[in-house]
């Protein structure tokens, strides 16, 4: 039966995904509040330590597996990503923001990653909304072969089937060329 299990880390080609700790507070705390890149996300306590308790919540909740991604090389920290929302076999993933400059590659890398570990936990199959307006994430998305599914409060709400999973991960190889490694 496919379950979101929190990973310490998976490793791609260029980067690794790691699992949010609460010393990750500040650099989640700017991303968030970066006006350049919060636009299309759920706003958030204007305090700092608000997001260390949220850390520290998380730490216990078995629901959910949120990563900072950061560049294999030097473990820069680049952005976040989580997968959450389990459904039978779907899951879903948000809270994915890259920092402004991070290289081009680390969008499609960090997708490819969250998919090949999806499947790996078991599951077949996405769900997940994006906001009214920010049509490259949506592109981005469709790109990938997610349908539109449904629209409210504002978020586009799509569905990305297994085949499309299976079709995006080999169309898009060439960035995770030796697929994932990861620790418990």
């Amino acid at each position: 039966m496919a379950a979101i299990r929190k990973a310490a880390s998976i490793e791609g080609s260029k980067l690794r995904l790691r699992n949010a700790v609460e010393a990750d507070a500040a650099f989640i705390f700017s991303l968030r509040h970066d006006p350049a890149r919060n636009r299309h996300m759920s706003a958030t306590s204007p305090v700092l330590d608000d997001q260390r308790q949220w850390l520290e919540r998380y730490a216990t909740d078995q629901g959910q597996a949120y990563f900072i991604i950061e560049t294999l090389a030097d473990a820069q920290p680049l952005g976040t990503v989580r997968l959450y929302d389990a459904q039978g076999d779907s899951f879903c993933w948000g809270s994915w923001m890259l920092e402004p400059g991070a290289p081009s590659f680390a969008a499609i890398e960090s997708a490819l990653m969250v998919y090949r570990y999806a499947l790996d936990l078991g599951f077949t199959s996405a769900h997940f909304e994006v906001q009214d307006g920010n049509l490259p994430v949506s592109r981005f998305h469709e790109n990938f072969g997610a349908v539109r599914v449904g629209h409210a409060g504002g978020q586009i709400q799509y569905s990305l089937s297994h085949e499309n999973i299976l079709q995006s991960l080999h169309r898009y190889r060439r960035y995770l060329p030796g697929g994932i490694q990861y620790r418990s």
